[in-house]
């Protein structure tokens, strides 16, 4: 029996799977890691963690499950993207990755726009520009660190920085390259035209190939700090986007996922870049030749749900997620016109306003914490609605929603979901793991595991839908009317408040 180790380095921790090649879990692992928030705006993180919490899930998973290491095919990766960590002489790393939630590099933004243009960018990129992107960054950092970025051979994103203490080699993914805003999405290779704009060498940016190369095999030291067969076959993987896609059995438009984590967001599988005239989703490459993920992206989606818990309630009384979530199913739709814009850490797509707010509107004596809790999860389902009607106006139409993500574990949340959407919404026999499996989709095709990505994806498997009760319709129509006009009544507001 052959199996598959994969590892997705979200924003909170290493997810990690050994999965067999009958497609099933013979054992997981979860290892957190801190973030960093030296000032507003600002998130960063120890790269060193990356890798502790990678030995750690992988030795605590050998252990657990009894397979032997050589067995072991592959190792690959899914994570977090966006990133800027730049690694000097032998890959070490000369600061704290600034991570994809940081939105410090405005001017730098600001400085490609005026020398390129944002249409040009999006249409080169299928992403428009954003200091979210790994370019503003590194560009903040030649700005204001400069002798760190001189000394820089490399800027990695977080997975890209594992597979190098692993190999000894530096590469990213296609999937990784699109969320850069340096890649060339119709000739897959970094774009001069935006490099020279951004000031950044080239040599400075690791090979981009597909997220089932084979990069190397793990050396003996590496093999030696993480308990695996020295030589055992490392596979880039991909960005967590372009993982959960295929970890949530997505590979064409007749479905779409929904993922709820911390951030959260919506895409779907296409045969080529959505640029929509409007800029407001983003188009990332996929594993496969001519495939593409059309995706809107917000900053806090269960991040709201995690602030309200830990500083909202903080205090001598400790309350559970599962709580809140029990308060919230006592609550009716609409909650007594309470609304809750989910915009804590400024706002990704379709809005891209770095100086957006969190608000409740409505509040009133009358309303309690659970209330509250249950305007969170609407707040949270409306702006995905914002961002599935541009799919919609650029024609892509999925039958149903497929929910991976923290957020799939309640039912509540789903209903709400397939009640604002109007869609039925699905919820797999994955629910955290996706990520992790669609990484070791990548892992298993790329070492021959797997005969297709088809083949691979039948493992992923439907356990419960849930549809819309036409009756909570009118409510939930009537609320996003006015949640969509409470932002734009607020969005000057916004920008005094960050000027």
């Amino acid at each position: 029996m052959n199996y598959l180790l994969s590892h997705d380095l979200g924003t909170t921790g290493d997810k990690a799977v050994l999965v067999s090649e009958r497609g099933d879990i013979a054992a997981s692992a979860f290892c957190g890691y801190p973030t960093y928030y030296p000032r507003p705006g600002w998130a960063e993180q120890d790269p060193e963690g990356y890798w502790k919490a990678f030995c750690r899930t992988t030795r605590e998973m050998v252990e657990t499950s009894g397979v032997n290491i050589r067995s072991i095919a592959a190792v690959s990766f899914s994570a977090q993207m966006m990133a800027a960590l730049p690694v000097g002489q032998n890959g070490r790393p000369l600061r704290k990755a600034i991570i994809w939630s940081d939105m410090r590099a405005s001017e730098q933004t600001a400085r490609i726009d005026r020398a390129v243009g944002s249409r040009e960018v999006y249409r080169i990129t299928g992403h428009r520009l954003s200091p979210a992107y790994s370019a503003s960054k590194i560009m903040w950092i030649r700005d204001f660190e400069p002798e760190m970025y001189e000394q820089a051979e490399m800027f990695l994103q977080v997975k890209d920085y594992v597979v190098f203490r692993l190999t000894g080699e530096y590469r990213t993914d296609y999937s990784d390259a699109t969320g850069t805003n340096l890649f060339d999405v119709h000739t897959m290779s970094w774009s001069e035209e935006l490099l020279k704009a951004a000031g950044i060498l080239k040599d400075k940016l690791p090979e981009a190939v597909p997220a089932t190369t084979v990069v190397g095999g793990i050396t003996g030291k590496a093999a030696a700090l993480c308990g695996l067969a020295e030589g055992t076959p490392v596979v880039i993987g991909g960005g967590d986007g372009a993982c959960a896609t295929y970890g949530s059995g997505i590979l064409d438009a007749e479905e779409a996922y929904l993922c709820l984590g911390t951030s959260s967001w919506i895409a779907t599988a296409v045969k080529e870049p959505v640029l929509d005239k409007e800029m407001r989703i983003c188009s990332y490459a996929l594993f496969e030749e001519n495939a593409f993920m059309p995706t809107g992206s917000m900053n806090a989606g269960g991040g709201s749900l995690k602030w309200f818990l830990d500083s909202v309630l903080a205090g001598k009384e400790r309350y559970s997620f599962e709580e809140l979530l029990k308060w919230a199913g006592n609550v009716d739709p609409g909650v007594h016109g309470l609304l809750f814009l989910p915009y804590l850490m400024g706002e990704r797509s379709p809005l891209w306003n770095h100086n957006a707010r969190g608000s409740f509107i409505g509040l009133s004596m009358k309303h309690t914490k659970e209330e509250m809790v249950r305007a969170i999860l609407e707040g949270v389902v409306f702006h995905i609605k914002s961002i599935y009607d541009v799919f919609e106006e650029n024609n892509i139409r999925p039958e149903k929603i497929r929910i991976i993500g923290g957020g799939a574990r309640s039912p509540l949340w789903c209903s709400i979901i397939a009640d604002v959407l109007g869609k039925d919404v699905v919820r797999l026999n994955v629910v955290d793991e996706a990520t992790s499996m669609g990484a070791a989709v990548a892992g298993g095709v790329g070492t021959g595991v797997f005969s297709s990505f088809s083949d691979a994806c039948t493992a992923i498997r439907v356990v419960e839908e849930t549809s819309p009760e036409k009756e909570h319709s009118p409510v939930y129509s009537r609320q996003y009317r006015i949640f969509r006009e409470a932002y734009r009544q607020l969005e000057s507001i916004f920008e005094m408040l960050g000027s």
